[in-house]
C-alpha cells in the first residue's frame, strides 16, 4: 500500500502567517524511524509536510483509484501549523479530498483538545475527572476549588503552560501568563496528589487497552509532566515504568476508564489516556491525547512493547487497524490463486502497477519518433517488436511491411477475434516546440503523450494483465501499429483495411476525449491539393490577364460555402503558397483543401461541386486528392461491441460516455460487417500542442477497461 506520512516540522507554507503558531514538533529522527518501519512492512512510503501544498502532493503520490482498488493511506502525525484546533486541520483536509488516514477524525481531535468540553462529556457519562473551573479572562472571580490547583490552557496539548498553584496569588499569576501567551481561557482543576498513569489504546470496536504505564518523576520539580520535561530542558529525568506497579484490580480499572474515555470522545485507531491515581487508589481522567506521541521513549510505545509489539510492529499495526476501519479488513483478502477469477487477477495486476504504467508512458514519451523521422520510427518499431514478443505475441508478416505498419498476434491468431490498432509516430514537426515529460496531480504531460504514448502503453499493460491471468494464449487478439498518422495513414491504408477485414472486432486506441468519451462515429476526411497557374502580371499595368492569387482566393471562398452543418460537411483551405518572379505578381499558387464528410456519396458529390466551381479557362488548375480517410459510421455492427464495453464499465464503475467526432481516424477503414470502436485510449487534452496531456486516473481506468473487455471476449 502507498502510505504518506504527514507531519509538521519546518514548513510555514501558508497563505498568511496568522493566528496562534504551533509549538509541537516531530523530530526528523522519529519521522525517519516511522518511515523505515512502514517500508519494512512492505509499504511504499513518502513523507510530506502538512502545509498548503499537501493536497497537490498527495494527489500526485496517490491519485484517484478505480472501483475495488484500495486507496493509499495517510499516516497522520500532523500537529498543524497555526490557528485553533490544529490537530483537526490535516484530518479535515483528508476528509474533504477522500483519503483514508490513521487516527481520529476532526471531531474527536477537537473534543480532546478542548479540555473543558471533554471533561464535561466525562462528567455526563459518569467518568471521574478532577473538579474544575474555567477562567475566561483576567480579573476572573476566584473559583470555589480547594488548593493546590493545576492551571493550563483550555485548548492546548503537550503540557503547554501547565503549572501547580497553591494560593490565589499564584493562581492569578499563572492564569495571566497563559492569557498573555496563548490568548485563550484557562482551565483550573483540582490537583490530584499521587501517581500519573497513562494507558495507550490501539484499534477499534473495541480498541485494545495496552498495559498501563507510570511516569516516574525525578528530583527537582513538581510531580507533574511539564513541557520542559518533554523537551529535556527541566534538568531532571522523567522515566516510564511499564507495566505500572498496580494491582490487577487497579490495572483493570485503568484500562476500563481509558476505553470509556476513548469511546465517549469518538476516537479512532489510537489514543493515550492520561490519569492520576490518589492515595486511596481512585483514578481520575485528566485528558485524552488523540494524537499520541510515537517518540522512542514515550509511554505509548512502552505500552505497545509490553503488549508484544516492537516499534515496526506498532507502526504497521496502526495502518492495519485504520485499514480495518475503512475497508472492513486489516489487510487485502488472502485469496489463493485457485479462488481468484481471471477478472480479479487482471484487476490486481493493473491497479498494483499504476506506477510502472506511468513509468512506461514516461519512457515512451522520451523516445523521439516523429512522422518525418524514419530513423526514429524504425528504432521505436524495433523496441515495440521486442516488447510484444516478450509479452507472448508473434509477428504477422502478412500485415507487416516494416516501414509504416507492423502487426502481431497471439498464438490463437486474431481472425474472427479482436484487432487493436495504435500508432507509433508523433504527428508533430521536428521543429515544433517539444514538451518534456512531467507529472502533476491529475495529468501526465509530454510530447505525443495523449495521441500516441499513453494508448501504446495502455495496450501493452492490458495484454500483460491478460498474460498474468493466463488468458492471453487462448484469446484471439492482434495488434497493428502504424507509423503515418501524421500523413493521414495514406501509406498504411491498405494493410490496415486488410487486417481489419480479418477481425470480428476492431478497437482503435486513439485518445479518449475529456468527459470520459469514446467515439462510435467519425466523419471522413479528404485532403486535396489545388495548383493554379497563370501568366505573370505587373502590378498596376492595365491588362486582361487574371491575377492568380485573387482568382484562387475567390474560388476558395466559393468552395468554403459548400460547408453545411446540417449535412455535416465542412470545406476549408488549410494553407496557401505562391510563386512569383521579381517585380511581378504571383503566376503560380498552391492551396491545401480539407473536406470532412459523413459518407462517401456525399464526399464524391462535394468533389464534383468543387470542380464545377473551379472550372475556368482563364487559368490552368489541377485538383488532386492527396488522402482520403473514410468515415466511421455508427452502424448496427458496433452496437454489440459497445454493449459489451458498457457492461464492463458498469461492473467496474468506470465512467464511460459515447460521442461522434469530426476528426477522422483509421477506424473508418474497418468493413461494415466489423464491430469497431474508437477513442479507447486514455482521456487526453490539448492534442498536438505543447500542452498535450493525459489524465492519470483515466490511464489506469482505460487500461483496466480494455483488459477486462478482452478477457470477456476470450
Amino acid at each position: 500500500m502507498k502510505v504518506a506520512i504527514v507531519y509538521n516540522r519546518d514548513s510555514k507554507r501558508v497563505i498568511n502567517l496568522f493566528g496562534v503558531p504551533n509549538q509541537e514538533r516531530y523530530g526528523l529522527e522519529s519521522i525517519e524511524r516511522i518511515t523505515r518501519a512502514l517500508e519494512a512492512g512492505g509499504h511504499q512510503v513518502k513523507a510530506f509536510e502538512g502545509d498548503k501544498d499537501l493536497i497537490e502532493n498527495l494527489e500526485e503520490f496517490m491519485p484517484q483509484v478505480v472501483k475495488g482498488e484500495r486507496p493509499g493511506m495517510v499516516f497522520n502525525l500532523s500537529y498543524g501549523i497555526q490557528g485553533q484546533a490544529r490537530y483537526t486541520h490535516v484530518p479535515g483536509m483528508l476528509e474533504m479530498i477522500g483519503l483514508p488516514y490513521v487516527g481520529s477524525g476532526p471531531l474527536a481531535h477537537s473534543l480532546s483538545l478542548d479540555k473543558v468540553v471533554s471533561k464535561m462529556i466525562f462528567r455526563q457519562h459518569g467518568i471521574s475527572t478532577p473538579d474544575f473551573a474555567v477562567l475566561d479572562e483576567p480579573g476572573f472571580e476566584t473559583p470555589d476549588l480547594e488548593y493546590p490547583l493545576i492551571v493550563k490552557p483550555k485548548n492546548e496539548a503537550v503540557s503547554f503552560g501547565i503549572k501547580i498553584v497553591n494560593n490565589e496569588d499564584e493562581l492569578r499569576k499563572g492564569a495571566d501568563a497563559i492569557f498573555k501567551k496563548f490568548q485563550q481561557p484557562v482551565l483550573a482543576e483540582r490537583y490530584i496528589e499521587g501517581r500519573e498513569i497513562n494507558v495507550g489504546l490501539l484499534g477499534n470496536n473495541p480498541p485494545e487497552a495496552l498495559p498501563p504505564a507510570e511516569l516516574i518523576f525525578g528530583e527537582g520539580g513538581p510531580n507533574i509532566y511539564t513541557y520542559q520535561d518533554k523537551t529535556k530542558r527541566s534538568g531532571r529525568e522523567v522515566s516510564v515504568n511499564c507495566p505500572a506497579a498496580l494491582t490487577e484490580e487497579q490495572a483493570a480499572k485503568a484500562r476500563h476508564l481509558a476505553l470509556r474515555a476513548f469511546s465517549v470522545l469518538g476516537c479512532f485507531d489510537c489514543a493515550r489516556v492520561d490519569m492520576r491515581m490518589d492515595a486511596d487508589g481512585e483514578l481520575y481522567i485528566l485528558e485524552v491525547n488523540s494524537l499520541p506521541s510515537l517518540g522512542e521513549h514515550g509511554s505509548y510505545v512502552h505500552g505497545a512493547e509490553q503488549a508484544g509489539l516492537d516499534f515496526a510492529g506498532l507502526v504497521n499495526r496502526l495502518v492495519e487497524v485504520a485499514a480495518a476501519r475503512y475497508f472492513g479488513t486489516p489487510s487485502p483478502p488472502d485469496l489463493t490463486t485457485q479462488r481468484r477469477t481471471p477478472a480479479e487477477k487482471i484487476f490486481t495486476y493493473v491497479t498494483q502497477r499504476r506506477d510502472d504504467l506511468e513509468k512506461h508512458v514516461q519512457r515512451w514519451t522520451r523516445r523521439r519518433s516523429h512522422t518525418s523521422d524514419p530513423v526514429g520510427i524504425r528504432a521505436a518499431a524495433k523496441e515495440l517488436d521486442a516488447q510484444y514478443l516478450e509479452i507472448g505475441l508473434k509477428s504477422v508478416d502478412e500485415f507487416t511491411d516494416k516501414r509504416v505498419a507492423w502487426t502481431w498476434q497471439t498464438p490463437a491468431g486474431f481472425k474472427d477475434g479482436t484487432l487493436l490498432i495504435h500508432h507509433v509516430d508523433v504527428p508533430h514537426q521536428p521543429s515544433a516546440e517539444m514538451q518534456l515529460f512531467r507529472r502533476d496531480p491529475e495529468w501526465l504531460h509530454g510530447e505525443g503523450i495523449g495521441s500516441s504514448r499513453a494508448p501504446l502503453a495502455s495496450a501493452q499493460f492490458a495484454l500483460r494483465a491478460l498474460k498474468h491471468a493466463r488468458r492471453l494464449r487462448r484469446s484471439k487478439i492482434g495488434v497493428l501499429c502504424y507509423a503515418d498518422e501524421g500523413r493521414d495513414g495514406r501509406y498504411s491504408h491498405d494493410l490496415i483495411a486488410q487486417a481489419a477485414a480479418q477481425a470480428k472486432n476492431v478497437i482503435v486506441l486513439r485518445p479518449g476525449n475529456v468527459g470520459d468519451q469514446i467515439v462510435t462515429a467519425r466523419r471522413g476526411q479528404r485532403r486535396y491539393q489545388l495548383v493554379v497557374e497563370g501568366r505573370p502580371v505587373r502590378l498596376g499595368k492595365a491588362t486582361q490577364r487574371t491575377e492568380v492569387l485573387r482568382w484562387l482566393f475567390a474560388k476558395l471562398e466559393a468552395c468554403s460555402k459548400l460547408s453545411s452543418r446540417k449535412e455535416r460537411i465542412a470545406v476549408s483551405p488549410l494553407e496557401v503558397s505562391a510563386t512569383h518572379l521579381p517585380m511581378l505578381l504571383p503566376h503560380r499558387a498552391k492551396s491545401m483543401l480539407l473536406v470532412t464528410y459523413p459518407d462517401d456519396k456525399t464526399a464524391n458529390r462535394i468533389e464534383q461541386e468543387m470542380r464545377a466551381i473551379l472550372k475556368d479557362k482563364r487559368v490552368e488548375w489541377e485538383l488532386e486528392l492527396i488522402s482520403d480517410r473514410p468515415a466511421m459510421r455508427d452502424r448496427r455492427a458496433n452496437a454489440r461491441l459497445l454493449k459489451s464495453l458498457q457492461n464492463v464499465a458498469t461492473a467496474w464503475e468506470i465512467p464511460l460516455a459515447k460521442e461522434s467526432s469530426v476528426w477522422p481516424s483509421v477506424a473508418g477503414l474497418a468493413p461494415t460487417s466489423t464491430s469497431v470502436l474508437c477513442g479507447m485510449g486514455p482521456v487526453a487534452r490539448d492534442l498536438y500542442t505543447p500542452n498535450e496531456a493525459v489524465n492519470r486516473t483515466s490511464l489506469v481506468q482505460r487500461t483496466l477497461l480494455l483488459a477486462q473487455l478482452l478477457n470477456e471476449q476470450a
